[in-house]
C-alpha cells in the first residue's frame, strides 16, 4: 500500500563524489526532496554538489540556521542555488535554540519569532530585488535593510524563491501560517503533536493574513536493518535520545508520557554512552518518536504516522545521527530507500 504524497529525505555522502552518489540515488528512487541538514555540513554548500549530479529532484536547505546569516548571504546563497540547480531549491529556514546560537555562533537570538519574521521578510525582498534588477528595502527593528545601487549581473531562474519555516513550538508555528510556503516538522514531534499543537497555530497564522495555509511536511527518523532490526531500533534510541536532552522539547516529550525519561537520557548523553542512553530511551519512547526495524516494519509504521495526521502534504525521512559513523549513515540511507523509495512503494 502507497503513502501517497511525496517522500523526502536528508542529503549525505562523504566528499565531492559521496554527496553526488547519494543524490542521484535519492532522485533514482523516486524521492521527492533533498534536504541538506545543518549540523555535520552546513546546509548549502552540499546542495551545488547535488544539483550538478541531478536533473528532477527538488533541494532544500533543510534547516539553514537563519539567524547566523544576513539576509543579504541568505539571498545570494539561495539565488546562487537556484541558477545552478536550474529553478529546484527551496529555503528551509529554522531559529534552532538559543545556546546554539549564542554559544556556537556568537549570533542573536531574541526575540526569535520577531527576528525570523523580519528575516524571512528582508530575505524575500532582497530575493526579489536581486532577481527583478532593482533597489531593495525592508525596514524593521532587527533587520533594517535598504540597498541602493547594487546590481547582479547573473541570469535568475525566478524572482521568488520559497521559504518554508521549521518549527516544534506554537509561536514559530503560527508565524508559518503567517509568512512561509511550507512549515517543516521536527523529527521527533508526534503526530499528536502535529495535529494539536502545530497545525492548529498554523492555520490561525494563516487566516490571521487571509492567505491560504503553506505546505505541510511531517518528519520521522527512520532505520531500516533487515538483518538485525534491534541494531536499527536502538540507532534510532540514540537520536531520540539526542532530541530528549534539548530542554526547549521538554515539554513535548512530557505530553507524550516521557518526562520522568529525560533526566536519566540527560545523565548517559552527557557520559557519552551509547548503550546506556538507547537503554534510556527504551523500546517504547524509540517507537513513539520513530519508525526503527525491517523495510516492512518502517513502511507500516510511516504508513499509520501519515493516516494519524490530520494533514500531512509531504514527508520528511531521517536518518538517525547521534554516535552514527559515516558507514552507518549509509546503511540507513540505502534502507529508507528500500523502505519508503517510490519504487518499493
Amino acid at each position: 500500500m502507497g503513502l501517497d504524497i511525496p517522500v523526502d529525505v536528508i542529503l549525505s555522502g562523504e566528499g565531492a563524489e559521496g554527496i553526488a552518489d547519494e543524490a542521484a540515488a535519492a532522485e533514482e528512487a523516486g524521492f521527492g526532496r533533498l534536504w541538506a541538514a545543518e549540523l555535520q555540513r552546513s546546509a548549502t554548500i552540499p546542495l551545488a554538489v547535488a544539483a550538478g549530479a541531478t536533473s528532477r529532484i527538488e533541494l532544500g536547505t533543510g534547516i539553514a540556521l537563519a539567524f547566523t546569516r544576513s539576509p543579504f548571504v541568505l539571498a545570494l546563497e539561495a539565488l546562487d542555488l537556484d541558477e545552478i540547480s536550474g529553478g529546484r531549491i527551496c529555503l528551509g529556514l529554522g531559529a534552532g535554540v538559543r545556546r546554539l546560537n549564542r554559544s556556537w555562533h556568537g549570533a542573536e537570538y531574541d526575540p526569535p519569532i520577531a527576528r525570523m519574521r523580519e528575516l524571512i521578510a528582508a530575505t524575500s525582498e532582497l530575493i526579489s530585488a536581486m532577481a527583478e534588477g532593482r533597489d531593495a528595502a525592508s525596514p524593521g527593528e532587527h533587520y533594517d535593510i535598504s540597498v541602493v545601487g547594487y546590481r547582479r549581473r547573473t541570469a535568475y531562474p525566478r524572482s521568488a524563491i520559497p521559504i518554508w519555516l521549521a518549527a516544534v513550538m506554537p509561536g514559530m508555528a503560527r508565524l508559518a501560517g503567517r509568512r512561509a510556503d511550507g512549515f517543516l516538522d521536527h523529527p521527533v514531534t508526534t503526530a499528536e503533536w502535529l495535529n494539536d499543537t502545530l497545525l492548529p497555530a498554523i492555520d490561525a497564522g494563516a487566516r490571521q493574513e487571509g492567505r491560504p495555509p503553506p505546505t505541510v511536511s511531517g518528519a520521522l527518523i527512520c532505520a531500516v536493518d533487515d538483518d538485525d532490526p534491534e541494531r536499527a531500533r536502538r540507532a534510532a534510541a540514540c537520536t531520540v535520545g539526542f532530541y530528549a536532552t534539548v530542554r526547549t522539547y521538554a515539554d513535548l516529550f512530557a505530553r507524550a508520557g516521557f518526562g520522568d525519561r529525560l533526566g536519566p537520557i540527560r545523565r548517559a548523553f552527557l557520559a557519552g554512552d551509547g548503550a546506556a542512553l538507547a537503554d534510556a530511551v527504551g523500546p517504547e519512547m524509540t517507537a513513539r518518536f520513530a519508525a526503527a526495524g525491517t523495510a516492512a516494519e518502517v513502511h507500516g509504521t510511516v504508513r499509520a504516522y501519515v493516516s494519524a495526521c490530520d494533514r500531512c502534504d509531504r514527508l520528511w525521512a531521517t536518518p538517525p545521527h547521534h554516535l552514527q559513523s559515516s558507514r552507518d549513515t549509509a546503511d540507513w540511507q540505502a534502507g529508507i530507500r528500500r523502505a519508503l523509495g517510490a519504487r518499493s512503494r
